[in-house]
């Protein structure tokens, strides 16, 4: 299971989506996240697969890569499905029993709402995967820089940011070697009930922290050798810059958005 979590993880390549400036898609991702929560029908549902699809296809990351990002979700995908399925009230009902209730209308908003979650998630985890984590730092520096007028400290936001999906990989391969440590030493991480495996996983938290604490320790110790006191004055060493196919995708994403915006309004 811990494999199976890819966030925070980037698949260098030269095509098209990872060249985008990262402010690009981060914008992208954003009226992406907006045309799906407006999307209400079988046929919006239907344009944001595709455009899905069609991304995945430019990124060539693979819709393996992707489901396999779904995995750690599986039980909140399950459960917002039961709870539309179940309590979504209607004008005919299919099954009743006592306070539970299948109608039409529960199917719909189950169905909907299960492709609304795994869409938004496998669109987001695309982002992370052709953008590097430094450039997307410096994506959402640029973006959130009026905030300074406002005295907001978007140089530390956004790096803190970049440090936390830089070590989530980092962590949770540290969680697999000591569980697979203490699996060695006879731990059992499956069996008995709830209770009996919270207690199991004292002794992998305990030296997942001591490991955190110190890697945190040594980066910050490394920061300092490297002079580092904040983002006043820095200089960067790739300096982010428009491209003509930085416009074309986000005129792209605005006329989808748009799209998706007026089929709700005329109720296709």
């Amino acid at each position: 299971m811990l494999k199976d979590i890819t966030l925070g993880q980037f698949f260098p390549g030269d095509t098209v989506a990872h060249k985008l400036d990262p402010r690009t898609k981060i914008l992208l991702v954003m009226l992406y996240i907006i045309a799906l929560f407006c999307a209400n029908s079988v046929l919006t549902y239907a344009l944001m697969a595709l455009v899905l699809a069609v991304c995945v296809r430019i990124s060539r990351v693979g819709i393996r890569a992707l489901v396999r990002g779904l995995k750690p979700v599986l039980f909140i995908l399950i459960f917002t499905c039961v709870l539309n399925l179940l309590f979504t009230p209607g004008d005919h009902y299919l099954v009743e029993w006592g306070i539970l209730h299948i109608s039409k209308e529960g199917i719909r908003n189950a169905v909907f709402m299960v492709l609304r979650i795994m869409l938004l998630i496998m669109g987001t985890f695309l982002m992370t995967y052709t953008t590097s984590p430094i450039a997307l730092t410096d994506g959402l520096e640029r973006l959130l820089n009026w905030m300074k007028r406002f005295h907001v400290p978007v140089h530390e936001v956004a790096m803190m940011m970049s440090i936390a999906l830089r070590f989530i990989p980092t962590l949770i391969e540290e969680t697999d070697k000591i569980m697979s440590a203490q699996k060695a030493r006879g731990a059992d991480f499956d069996s008995g009930g709830l209770v009996q495996k919270a207690k199991a996983l004292i002794p992998i938290l305990v030296p997942l922290f001591i490991s955190a604490f110190r890697r945190a320790d040594e980066l910050a110790t490394a920061m300092e050798c490297r002079c580092y006191h904040g983002g006043e004055g820095r200089t960067r060493l790739h300096v982010l810059r428009y491209q003509r196919r930085d416009y074309l995708a986000l005129v792209f994403g605005v006329l989808i958005t748009a799209w998706v915006i007026v089929l709700r309004q005329m109720g296709v």
